[in-house]
């Protein structure tokens, strides 16, 4: 069984929502990813989101448009996001998923990769810019290898499109809390909770809540109608700040804590009110 099939039914069955955070692979450098990455897993993640830099993100903001841009320069390619993926493996538990854009996975090439990604440990993709109608060829390539392709909905999504997005989307479905791009929001949607209902009177399969999430009472809210919490904006500006310091791996993994206790107030408050 994948690993994102077995963290979300382990999740299920503890009543608990998954955090999932995100970090731009290779900012500021591999090393501090893979550290980042093995400290998140210690402080509480329960599935990790790496981005693969492109000069042209569509679907970020302005945040991650500039982690993407300190990385390409710094050479960070995705032969060698997937040589790290392969070097924390054996230290690393964690269901990992690939955030990439079409272009480099077309480059290196859709078998080629889907075969390299599962080899080096990955276990899910979620390619924004490809929907499932553009999407036959990297479906195929990956479905052999078990590795998940993870679809999107938006706000705007109809009954018909969250179906067709239900039918195709492995491991779990990514819904964007927000129209526009990624970055941190000082409030979510107001039918957040609505729009969740209808998706799941359409699905079983785990939702993934993500864009704009950037607080603990953020991550509280969402973890109450949601299986699982996406953050990346928030962690990412955390590390530009920080950038340099000594303590920035310890600063981001007690960032990631503090939003995995905060999925974890959620469930203990819904368990007093019973």
């Amino acid at each position: 069984m994948n690993r994102i099939d077995e963290r979300f039914h382990r999740l299920k069955g503890a009543g608990e929502c998954a955090l999932i955070p995100y970090l731009t692979a290779g900012d500021p450098d591999l090393a501090t990813t893979q550290a980042l990455i093995l400290e998140f897993e210690r402080r509480g993640a329960d599935l990790l989101e790496i981005g693969v830099p492109f000069s042209d993100p569509l679907a970020d903001g302005v945040t991650i448009q500039r982690a993407s841009q300190r990385a390409l320069r710094g050479g960070t390619t995705l032969t060698r996001i997937l040589e790290m993926v392969r070097g924390i493996r054996a230290d690393c538990d964690l269901p990992l998923l690939l955030m990439s854009y079409a272009n480099p996975i077309f480059h290196f090439g859709f078998a080629r990769f889907a075969k390299e990604a599962v080899a080096a440990g990955v276990d899910g993709l979620i390619v924004p810019d490809l929907p499932p109608e553009e999407g036959a060829e990297l479906i195929e390539a990956t479905a052999p290898h078990d590795l998940h392709t993870v679809f999107l909905l938006a706000p705007t999504s109809s009954r018909e499109r969250v179906q067709r997005i239900a039918a195709v989307s492995r491991g779990f479905i990514y819904y964007v809390s927000l129209r526009g791009v990624t970055g941190a929001r000082s409030r979510l949607s107001d039918d957040l909770e609505a729009t969740v209902r209808m998706i799941r009177a359409e699905t079983d399969k785990p939702l993934a809540v993500g864009f704009g999430i950037s607080s603990p009472a953020q991550v509280q809210m969402v973890a109450g109608v949601a299986d699982g919490v996406i953050v990346g904006s928030a962690i990412v500006s955390l590390l530009e700040r920080n950038a340099g310091r000594v303590g920035l791996v310890k600063d981001a993994g007690e960032f990631v804590a503090s939003l995995k206790a905060a999925t974890r107030a959620r469930q203990a408050e819904e368990h007093r009110g019973r």
